[in-house]
């Protein structure tokens, strides 16, 4: 249906794509907000850099990586020291509030129109945020939950008290032997709920949202509807990208808004119906909550 090639539209003024963009929120009927990792960089979740050698330096020395991200594909020795790693790496991406108001100043923004969100972030900034969750669909897992390495069952387990307790107990970059997780039913080892192949565990607040997320499109279509994309890059442009610039293609009234600093495009069949940003998201956002407030 599209190009294979989107363009970038990054040639008109920032303040006259603020201005447009300012009344497509004010006119729409309802907001679809899909958020991919960019948006949590820009909230200052940055898994590299200062950031990382703040929490990470011990491991850094020992092992030779330079990032969170690789840091987590790392092949440990032992349960001890893969766990040692990651209830760090848990705590400090699900536990803690990233440093900027970007989140909650997205939900000011939002907050009194009929709007949805799907995200492939797993780091639960939307909630902490305040967003409601029944508005939520969380497609790739969360760091807040195990499920069963094999696995035996479609649930999953809430981790904060064991990764606390991993954390704080750990020494010497291991975990105690006592605090390594296993499923409750078949003993097998704990691992995290996040989507990397086909054990990933679809329990049953994954069903429920993915209904609700199929309900409210259905319901909307047709509707002036914002389709706000926020920091999706190419790695799962399925889930997010290109089903918006579809639903975008297929309603004359919609309006597809990408805001991706440097990635910031869209297809030339929707060109007139699209706003491209190419600036950081923070930035963006607060200087439209600045408008309104």
């Amino acid at each position: 249906m599209f190009i294979k090639k989107p363009i970038l539209t990054s040639t008109i003024n920032y303040s006259k794509q603020i201005d447009r963009l300012k009344k497509e929120i004010e006119n729409a009927d309802t907001i679809v907000i899909g958020a991919g990792a960019g948006l949590s960089t820009s909230a200052g979740f940055s898994y590299t850099g200062e950031r990382f050698h703040r929490c990470f330096a011990d491991f850094e020395h020992k092992y030779g990586f330079h990032d969170m991200y690789s840091g987590g594909f790392y092949p440990y020795r032992t349960p001890e020291e893969h766990w040692a790693y990651w209830s760090r790496y848990i705590y400090f991406n699900r536990y803690v509030d990233p440093p900027k108001s970007t989140y909650l100043d997205l939900l000011r923004l939002i907050k009194d129109k009929d709007y949805f969100v799907i995200t492939t972030n797993v780091d639960h900034c939307f909630q902490k945020a305040g967003i409601d969750k029944t508005r939520l669909f969380y497609t790739q897992g969360d760091y807040g939950l195990f499920q069963c390495s094999k696995p035996c069952c479609q649930e999953t387990f809430d981790n904060e008290d064991t990764v606390r307790q991993m954390l704080t107990k750990q020494k010497d970059m291991r975990i105690p032997a006592g605090l390594l997780p296993v499923c409750p039913y078949c003993g097998k080892p704990l691992t995290m709920n996040l989507r990397s192949d086909d054990k990933f565990v679809e329990d049953e607040g994954w069903h429920r949202a993915a209904e609700r997320y199929e309900t409210f499109l259905k319901t909307r279509s047709g509707q002036r509807i914002l389709f706000l994309e926020l920091g999706v890059g190419y790695n799962t442009p399925v889930i997010i990208k290109y089903p918006f610039w579809q639903m975008t293609a297929k309603n004359p009234k919609a309006v597809y808004v990408c805001i991706n600093n440097g990635e910031a495009v869209c297809p030339k069949e929707i060109t007139s119906q699209s706003i491209c940003i190419n600036s950081d998201i923070d930035r963006v956002i607060r200087d439209l909550v600045e408008y309104y407030m």
